[in-house]
């Protein structure tokens, strides 16, 4: 056989080899990249406005200013409301000799009650508005006794129940509404007509808020125990007997004294204009200043709140839970797990790789590198603001941004995502 025929096969052998071991190559680094494709662990979550609160919880002592009131020997009946002002002078309270007198007393209030109950039922007629106040006075007694403001309820108590009898009233006769008006006219006088003149007045020796609750404390916790306050001085605390003749409590100030750890009292000194959310008794957050912090005792210290608003509404609390609220985070809520750390190229001058915290966000198909700050740190989320440097708006996270939170392999630029 001729040479060259022998060289001929030998030619197209070795072509077909390099040619299976092309199409092998390329088969496997498309089917490597397919793998990776299928196989990278992508999934996304979006970036969305968040407020987070900062707070932190206490439990402590509200002191106040205050006057204990001679009871006189009787039985009290005020005739002030809770937490309202009175001036020097002003009459606070009847004190009664006994008990019979006491009840002939409501016997009398209770039959001017209805006397006047009988005389608007009357005159009226049927009030077209009695329905939808009869609801509203309801649904605003549920919020007083949810907020604990128990002598409010009471007041809307009795509100309500006058506002129930005019209604049942509203469609009587008028002349049975007459007999019934002049029969109780006749109890009342013959009531008045027995009553006791001995009753004696409480009136105020100075200006204040008259509050009908004496629980003991109004010399133990009071202004002057606040100087050189230590956490130790705030166990053990306990009432001496209480009187029953109501008090008064002076000035416009009150102040709020906890114990805490150093640690919590840090956090709190930073912003000294805050609030306090009392668990009970108030409805609303109240405005205080934090005016002092003691000395560590036992990793320990002792924090004073001071609060010129709403006095009358902490007339009744004393050992009290709160929530000292002193500031408010807003920003995007991403996932914990998102947030990474990426090395940025050295500059010209040299200088050494600066570190940025940021997130990869999903645009179009690819992965894209946005800065951010971190606000707050939760058990599994984040809040994040934007920190994209100025004229770089396109790396601004805003609400809605796709944040890839697991993916293999991320870079700045890299396609993540199948294009459609």
């Amino acid at each position: 056989m001729p040479e060259g025929a022998e060289a001929v096969p030998r030619r197209r052998i070795g072509s077909a080899l390099l040619f299976l071991a092309l199409t092998a190559g390329i088969l496997a680094y498309f089917g490597v990249e397919a793998w990776r494709y299928f196989a990278d662990p992508l999934s996304t979550a979006l970036a969305y406005p968040w407020s987070q609160e900062e707070s932190l919880e206490l439990t402590g002592w509200v002191v106040r200013d205050e006057l204990p009131l001679d009871d006189a020997g009787g039985l009290l009946r005020p005739l002030r409301a809770e937490g309202e002002r009175v001036s020097a002078g002003g009459a606070l309270a009847l004190v009664y000799d006994g008990p019979e007198d006491l009840e002939r007393q409501d016997a009398i209030d209770a039959l001017e009650t209805r006397l006047a109950q009988l005389r608007w039922a009357r005159d009226a007629g049927r009030g077209a508005r009695l329905d939808d106040q009869i609801r509203s006075g309801i649904l605003e007694r549920r919020a007083d006794l949810v907020a604990g403001r128990l002598d409010q309820a009471e007041d809307r108590g009795a509100d309500l129940r006058s506002l129930v009898v005019r209604r049942d009233l509203a469609g009587d006769d008028p002349d049975a509404l007459d007999a019934r008006i002049a029969q109780t006219e006749t109890a009342l006088a013959s009531l008045e007509e027995a009553a006791s003149p001995a009753v004696r007045e409480i009136a105020a020796p100075r200006a204040g808020l008259w509050s009908a609750s004496a629980d003991g404390y109004e010399g133990v916790l009071g202004p002057d125990l606040l100087d050189g306050l230590r956490p130790s001085d705030l166990s053990g605390i306990e009432p001496e007997e209480a009187g029953e003749g109501g008090k008064l409590v002076l000035g416009d100030t009150w102040w709020y004294a906890a114990a805490l750890p150093v640690s919590d009292a840090a956090a709190l000194e930073e912003r000294k204009e805050l609030s306090l959310r009392f668990s009970t008794g108030v409805d609303r957050d109240l405005p205080v200043t934090l005016t002092s912090v003691s000395a560590e005792e036992g990793g320990r210290v002792a924090v004073v709140f001071t609060g010129r608003a709403r006095l009358q509404d902490v007339t009744l609390l004393r050992r009290q839970s709160a929530l000292a609220v002193f500031g408010t985070v807003e920003g995007l809520r991403v996932p914990k797990e998102a947030l990474r750390m990426v090395e940025r190229a050295p500059g010209s001058d040299g200088a050494d790789p600066e570190r940025i915290t940021g997130l990869y966000c999903l645009v179009g198909a690819q992965a894209r590198f946005k800065p951010v700050e971190v606000l707050h740190t939760d058990r599994d989320f984040l809040v994040v603001r934007a920190a994209a440097e100025e004229g770089q708006e396109r790396l601004l996270l805003r609400p809605g941004d796709e944040v890839i939170v697991r993916a293999r392999d991320l870079y700045d630029g890299k396609v993540v995502a199948a294009v459609n």
